[in-house]
Order: C-alpha cells, then sequence, then structure tokens
C-alpha cells in the first residue's frame, strides 16, 4: 500500500515511517520540518516538505494517490495553545480539515489519526482511563484534538472513510526533540547531560503515564490492518509523578550528578492548561506488554547520549 503520514519527519512520525518501509509499503512524507528533521527521514520515502494548511496539499494527493493517511502533523505544546488558541485551531483544526476533504475527494481507503487521551479526558473521574471516560479537554490543545476526532466520525458517517483515532498517553524516546515545550522526558534528559538542572513545574506531584515510541509504532501498524476502526488508547496504565521522572532520569544520566541525587530538582510554578493526574489504559491495540518505563528511560537516555542536541 502507499501511506502518506503527515509529520513523518517528526519524532513519532519518523518511527512510523521506518516501520511502514519495513514491511514494505510505499511512503510518503509531508512536514513543513518546524519541529521535524531532514536527519529523521529515510531514504526510502519520498518528502514533500509542505505544510497542512496548504493549498499544495491538493497537489501531493493528485500526485501520489495514497491508500491511507496517517496524520501525525499537529501543534503538540500545551501551553502555547493556551497562550495562542487562534494559532493553535488553525492548524490542528483548519489544517486537519484541509487534510480530511483532500482524503475525501481522492478517496483514501482510512485515517490514522494521533490524538491525546491525557488531554482530551482532562482530569479523570477514574484511574486509569479506558476509551469510554467522559472527555473533559482542559487545554485548547485537547478541545482541538477532541473536534477532529468528531470529525472523523462525521467522515466515516457521510463518505464512509474508515478511520483509527489513536489516544496517546505521555510519548517519550528516541528522537524526542528536546528544544522545545513539549516532552518533559526529553528536556531532563538534554539539561542533565549538559550538567544543568531540570526545573518541574508546580510541586512535581502531578502524575502521567509514559509509554514508549516503539509501543506507540506497533499500535500504528496495527491500525492500517482492515479490522482496525474507532477510538483506541495507547497507554500503560502506570501512574508516574514528574519528581519521581526526574530522580530516576539522574541517577540513569551519570556520577556527577551525585549531589543533585540527594537534593532533586529545582521547581518552578505551575502552568496553566496541565492536568493534575492522567494515566491510560492499554487500548485493544497493543497486543504487546508495554515497555517497561526504566528499560524506556535507559534506552531514551542513551540515544541523547549518542545523539546530543545541537
Amino acid at each position: 500500500m502507499k501511506i502518506l503520514v503527515t509529520g513523518g519527519a517528526g519524532f513519532i512520525g519518523s518511527h512510523v515511517v521506518d516501520a511502514y518501509l519495513a514491511l514494505g509499503h510505499a511512503v510518503v512524507v509531508v512536514d513543513n520540518l518546524s519541529t521535524g528533521s531532514h536527519k529523521n527521514l529515510p531514504k526510502d520515502a519520498k518528502f514533500y516538505q509542505s505544510d497542512i494548511t496548504s493549498n499544495d496539499l491538493e497537489e501531493i494527493f493528485r500526485a501520489e494517490k495514497p491508500d491511507i493517511v496517517n496524520h501525525l502533523a499537529a501543534q503538540i505544546d500545551v501551553r502555547k495553545s493556551v497562550e495562542d488558541p487562534v494559532a493553535d485551531a488553525n492548524i490542528n483544526i483548519i489544517g486537519s480539515l484541509n487534510l480530511l476533504t483532500m482524503c475525501q475527494k481522492y478517496r483514501v481507503k482510512k485515517i490514522i489519526f494521533s490524538s491525546s487521551g491525557g488531554a482530551i479526558y482532562g482530569e479523570q473521574q477514574s484511574y486509569p482511563a479506558n476509551e469510554t471516560q467522559p472527555t473533559e479537554p482542559q487545554s485548547p490543545y485537547g478541545i482541538t484534538k477532541l473536534t477532529i476526532e468528531k470529525y472523523l466520525q462525521f467522515y466515516f458517517w457521510t463518505y464512509q472513510i474508515p478511520f483509527v483515532a489513536l489516544r496517546y498517553a505521555n510519548v517519550y524516546g528516541p528522537r524526542q526533540n528536546a528544544l522545545g515545550e513539549a516532552g518533559v522526558i526529553a528536556i531532563f534528559t538534554s539539561k542533565l547531560l549538559k550538567g544543568e538542572i531540570p526545573i518541574v513545574n508546580g510541586d512535581g506531584k502531578q502524575t502521567r503515564d509514559y509509554v514508549f515510541v516503539g509501543d506507540v509504532v506497533h499500535c500504528n501498524v496495527q491500525a492500517i490492518q482492515p479490522n482496525s476502526q474507532g477510538i483506541y488508547n495507547v497507554g500503560t496504565g502506570i501512574e508516574t509523578d514528574v519528581v519521581a521522572l526526574a530522580r530516576e532520569l539522574i541517577s540513569l544520566t551519570g556520577d556527577r550528578h551525585a549531589t543533585l541525587a540527594m537534593t532533586g530538582p529545582k521547581f518552578g510554578p505551575a502552568k496553566l492548561g496541565e492536568t493534575r493526574r492522567s494515566c491510560l489504559t492499554s487500548g485493544a491495540l497493543q497486543k504487546l506488554p508495554p515497555l517497561p518505563l526504566t528499560e524506556g528511560l535507559k534506552k531514551t537516555v542513551d540515544w541523547f547520549k549518542d545523539n546530543p542536541p545541537a
């Protein structure tokens, strides 16, 4: 099959592209490189440097005629969405609708969408949350993700385009961008390897469900199967607070942090729009047990040691 991947030069997208190519699929990547990187792109993927909000998108669809579209391109920073909801909506809603219109026009057989469990569920009623948990997003970012899920249902009901929406927990792993505001594991690891002290927002007792990128890729592979349809969590069912996470990373990044291991990280003000606790069940597409956090953190730290950010 031919699979078009938006955001395919980014952290999660590039791993998904690698997996699809390994299975023998033809892959087309659309990425504006605002956060993605050329170095993440394998030579076997056809690449268009373009934006999902651009009119160029129709030319790409006309030329490539993909069978499946995997939509990962997005503005992913919750804090930026709070600061500028209009810019967030322009990318995550208007850009996504531009893409969905092309999917309908050029008869795409399935759409796979990277959604967000943590941002969509908001302050959960139960832990871990399954897919029937009420959706109460507390940030514009979460609102946009839920909005596109609703549009996917519309395109399925109206145009019979099957879809899979993957509600991710907090994804981490090799290739994650350490220079932005999203991705606490990448940010902390980068700081620690440079000898800096990570700053925890708030009291550090807020919890997240950290899922390794390899487990996310597995679900994106399962999503292309004909019997996969609907909304699925991608999580581990385990909560970890930010202070515990920081201490584990301090331990993994070397002996020079012996003093820091005793004193712990620094603390800063809490951020608007962030939930207190977040934890998801493993969804039905997770056919393998999630990688334990300690193993995933070691893989991530080892990668950052070999690939320090510029």
